[in-house]
């Protein structure tokens, strides 16, 4: 069946209810059960990691006095361990900062960062950390979002129509109270370095398959994804010294910020700042298609973002394929929050 068509099941799966397709067949679990606790033990300490860095605060504060006093755009990151930038010790290269800081250049307006990820969170953490954030007694409403969320779902063996339906309902919260969302889909598990074969072949099927149907059930509720597995993938498999952490499982600051280029155009396109067209360019192949096949190819290239498309066409909703360019990011230390 092509990741595609799997992806469109475990979506209206997600969708109506579903709850019977799992990320891995039962006659393959008893050979990933042993070559997941080899790689336990040879990844990490398993899971004894240092606190990642708390990166809340605002950035691009000079900006404000340029623009005499402007409200500083309010962005709010969910999600798991890589998004709340575990494997690096300073804030600045944690991806909520790298992408506030990005965000404050290119909309030359200060960007004030809360960052609610929770290391080790599965897609069923993500209503808590909506609530944590739309519950803020001041009112604070985010103006965009971004979540990175899918790798503990695979590794935990939460069935991926749960998954999807967790993540689909936390953009919809999102988005109803009026902010645009970004999702970074599933990473792409099988460059994991000291995650060996049948493991390796299988983490990277399902990661993607998740990734494809991750990006159906954003769509379908107005957010954008944009693609991370085949990104990181090729460069952590090459480079693994300087794109993996100390901790040999979660990016470095290198890796970190190679994620955050990839994610800034799409975040800033949301927010109607990226300088590029929105018109597709058959050049870089990009184009409208029925969003299952749409997934389906983000799945497969990094960098790619997915977003709705007006055209409709006999196969269901299309989507609007882009491959924007990506920016180096420069992120100074955040200014602190006011009490």
């Amino acid at each position: 069946m092509s990741r595609a068509r799997v992806a469109r099941r475990i979506a209206a799966g997600a969708a109506y209810g579903g709850g019977g397709i799992g990320l891995l067949g039962a006659a393959t679990v008893g050979v990933v059960l042993a070559e997941v606790q080899l790689a336990k033990r040879s990844v990490g300490n398993n899971g004894a990691h240092a606190a990642p860095p708390r990166a809340d605060g605002l950035y691009g504060g000079a900006l404000a006095e340029r623009q005499d006093g402007a409200e500083p755009l309010r962005f709010a990151m969910f999600g798991d361990s890589t998004a709340a930038g575990q494997g690096v010790h300073r804030a600045r290269h944690t991806p909520g900062a790298l992408l506030a800081s990005g965000l404050a250049a290119v909309a030359e307006r200060p960007v004030e960062l809360r960052n609610v990820a929770q290391p080790g969170a599965q897609s069923d953490d993500l209503d808590r950390q909506v609530s944590l954030i739309l519950s803020d007694p001041s009112g604070w409403i985010p103006d965009v979002c971004v979540i990175m969320i899918g790798a503990n779902d695979v590794t935990h063996r939460m069935p991926a129509t749960r998954s999807v339906r967790y993540l689909a309902a936390a953009v919809r919260r999102l988005r109803t109270v009026g902010a645009e969302v970004v999702v970074g889909t599933c990473p792409d598990l099988g460059t994991v370095e000291n995650v060996y074969q049948p493991l390796r072949w299988m983490a990277r099927r399902v990661s993607r398959q998740l990734a494809a149907a991750q990006t159906i059930g954003v769509v379908e509720q107005a957010g954008r994804t944009v693609s991370l597995g085949d990104l990181l993938g090729p460069e952590f498999a090459a480079n693994p010294r300087e794109l993996f952490g100390p901790d040999n499982y979660h990016p470095s600051a290198e890796g970190y910020a190679t994620a955050a280029m990839a994610v800034l155009p799409t975040l800033c396109a949301a927010l109607g700042l990226w300088p590029e067209e929105e018109r597709p360019d058959v050049s870089r192949r990009e184009g409208f298609l029925p969003v299952a096949r749409a997934a389906a190819q983000a799945a497969s290239e990094g960098g790619t973002e997915v977003a709705a498309a007006m055209p409709t066409g006999p196969r269901g909703p299309w989507a609007l394929l882009k491959r924007r360019r990506r920016r180096r990011i420069h992120t100074p230390d955040p200014s602190p929050l006011p009490n």
